[in-house]
């Protein structure tokens, strides 16, 4: 047997016990960032999720697609805003919101999934009440005084019914961040918000965000201060202390949501490596930060 069947015998055999412990398990996979853009990126994605459900996993795919929103505003002679990270919404903007999450990027992710084999169907959280969203009331970090961010929400109940009957016969949901409020409005939530509330609701084994940056950083603006392991008590500690900002505010978030609902595990990887999503589940080193309890 030559170097590069040894070699690959050994990811195998590396692999086996993972594939064991989580065959039958719910695992929620937040989509967003470069993995989602860069074409090499997305295909190996793509076979990471198909390679999950052949080996016996339940993947449950979050998807963001925030620069494809903002793109096509900027052609409707729209100029995005955000603050402290979200986006701010009005009536406009949502329908764009809707157009491209829901329209495009949501079909686009179901397609590529099918090509691989596995059935996949897309959902936003309007169908069949998946999630019922509220109007979020923000603060700013900055000034401490609240912002209106029009039709931005926040989750307010997840109903699983519509996911469990999928997972149950087979198929892997794709869900659009777009919630439903208590008057039929729609409502744009923050995709990292979304998947760490679905995660919570399916008491998933595990949590995997994936981002454009290695991990949470000890200094955001120290590359060598990567952190391997995060515990919930420090991420409130940085929250309090000003350290957070921007996009890492919600993913660490919604990473607090997860545990303290009973998920096992969460983690912030590198999407712009490609097959982090396998590294992450199936080696034991893993990449990227696990955020613990």
């Amino acid at each position: 047997m030559n170097q590069m069947a040894l070699d690959k015998a050994a990811v195998l055999a590396e692999a086996l016990p993972y594939i064991r412990q989580f065959s039958g398990k719910t695992v929620v996979i937040k989509y967003g960032g470069a993995a989602m853009a860069a074409t090499d990126l997305k295909a190996a994605v793509m076979q990471d999720i198909a390679l999950m459900k052949y080996v016996g996993m339940h993947p449950v795919v979050v998807h963001g697609g925030g620069p494809e929103v903002s793109s096509m505003a900027r052609q409707m002679g729209i100029e995005p805003r955000f603050v402290d990270g979200l986006r701010v919404t009005d009536a406009e903007t949502m329908a764009i919101a809707q157009m491209v999450l829901v329209g495009k990027t949501n079909r686009e992710i179901v397609t590529h999934l099918c090509a691989q084999g596995v059935k996949a169907v897309g959902l936003s959280g309007q169908d069949a009440g998946l999630i019922r969203a509220v109007p979020h009331r923000h603060r700013s970090a900055r000034t401490g005084e609240e912002v209106d961010l029009g039709f931005v929400g926040d989750v307010a109940a997840v109903d699983t019914a519509v996911l469990e009957t999928l997972t149950t016969a087979g198929y892997v949901p794709v869900i659009a961040p777009i919630g439903l409020g208590p008057e039929g409005q729609p409502y744009n939530i923050n995709a990292d918000t979304v998947a760490g509330a679905i995660a919570a609701a399916l008491k998933a084994e595990k949590l995997v965000l994936l981002t454009d940056v290695e991990g949470v950083r000890a200094d955001r603006d120290d590359p060598g201060s990567l952190l391997s392991r995060v515990t919930v008590q420090e991420i409130r500690e940085w929250m309090a202390d000003g350290r957070l900002e921007g996009g890492m505010i919600p993913k660490l978030q919604c990473c607090i949501t997860a545990l303290e609902a009973g998920v096992n595990r969460v983690h912030i990887i590198d999407g712009r490596v490609p097959h982090s999503l396998l590294l992450e589940i199936f080696t034991h080193e893993g990449v990227g930060t696990m955020v613990v309890k």
